[in-house]
């Protein structure tokens, strides 16, 4: 399959099929969205969002929730605030997201099955680290967008100025309904 995409990349290349799609580094609407990585989104978010590319910084997590205070996400987000100029964040969860109710437990079951052994697993413990937990989904996605948007604002590293809002988006539909901070 990548070979495949390989050379269809080639042949967009040479065809300059990369011209309507010029834009630079720096958003044009200067918000940043963090959402999951799920392939149903891909270009369903974008559309139903009526974005284009370059309007937006999309960071793309499994769940699109911030797991820690020094995840990826967070430090995309802060590379996007001070360096791109981001000035909104968005926290876009969906329905249906596989990472609601995933379970740590059996991810760690599937990774044995699949040849990762127990040694490695222990690895991963003795650098501090949980795989269970690490790997545990959620189990309610209102809930979840709101713990990832107040990790942002309360962020010692986070400008106070930044607005962050929190989403859940029908991955059927693109029906976008905003979740309240609870106070």
């Amino acid at each position: 399959m990548i070979d495949e995409i390989l050379k269809y990349n080639a042949e967009f290349v040479a065809a300059k099929g990369y011209e309507p799609f010029r834009t630079s580094k720096f958003p044009d609407k200067k918000i940043a969205i963090l959402t999951c990585m799920d392939t149903r989104l891909t270009l369903l978010l974008p559309a139903a969002l009526g974005l284009k590319n370059g309007d937006v910084k999309m960071i793309k997590n499994a769940g699109g929730i911030v797991c820690g205070p020094y995840d990826s996400a967070v430090r995309s987000l802060l590379v996007g605030v001070y360096e791109l100029g981001v000035k909104e964040v968005m926290v876009i969860a969906h329905s249906d997201c596989g990472a609601c109710h995933l379970s740590g437990q059996e991810m760690k079951h599937l990774m044995l099955e699949r040849g990762v052994t127990a040694e490695a697993i222990a690895s991963v413990e003795a650098d501090g680290v949980d795989p269970e937990q690490w790997l545990e989904g959620f189990h309610d996605t209102e809930a979840a967008v709101r713990v990832s948007v107040d990790a942002i604002l309360s962020h010692p590293l986070m400008p106070r100025d930044i607005s962050v809002r929190g989403f859940v988006i029908d991955s059927l539909t693109g029906a976008l309904r905003e979740i309240p901070q609870r106070e």
